[in-house]
């Protein structure tokens, strides 16, 4: 039961990383809006790539599902709430194997 919980534990802190990082590429995508920040620096060009590249896959198949919405993408934010969801889920069943097994 112990390797359960921590197999849980270990999913809710893959997805809060996973959310750090949504949450860094939504602040960087507006710095380079507003020209705080540009793609000529080689330290944001890295970083915007890796970013983009980590958080590509996971905004593609809800940009496909989503209508367009002009200059706004909501994807990210659909992608925060099924986090969201998913690490309750994760909690509530670890708390279930938890208790059951005392």
């Amino acid at each position: 039961m112990n390797i359960t919980l921590s197999l849980f534990q270990i999913a809710i802190m893959l997805l809060s990383v996973l959310w750090w990082i949504i949450i860094a590429q939504a602040i960087l995508s507006w710095l380079l809006a507003f020209n705080v920040l540009n793609f000529s620096s080689p330290v944001v060009r890295s970083i915007g790539t890796a970013l983009d590249r980590l958080t590509a896959p996971l905004y593609r198949p809800i940009r496909k599902m989503l209508p367009d919405f002009g200059g706004l993408d909501f994807s990210p934010l659909v992608v925060l709430l099924i986090i969201m969801v998913l690490q309750k889920l994760l909690a509530g069943a670890a708390m279930d194997i938890a208790t059951s097994a005392a």
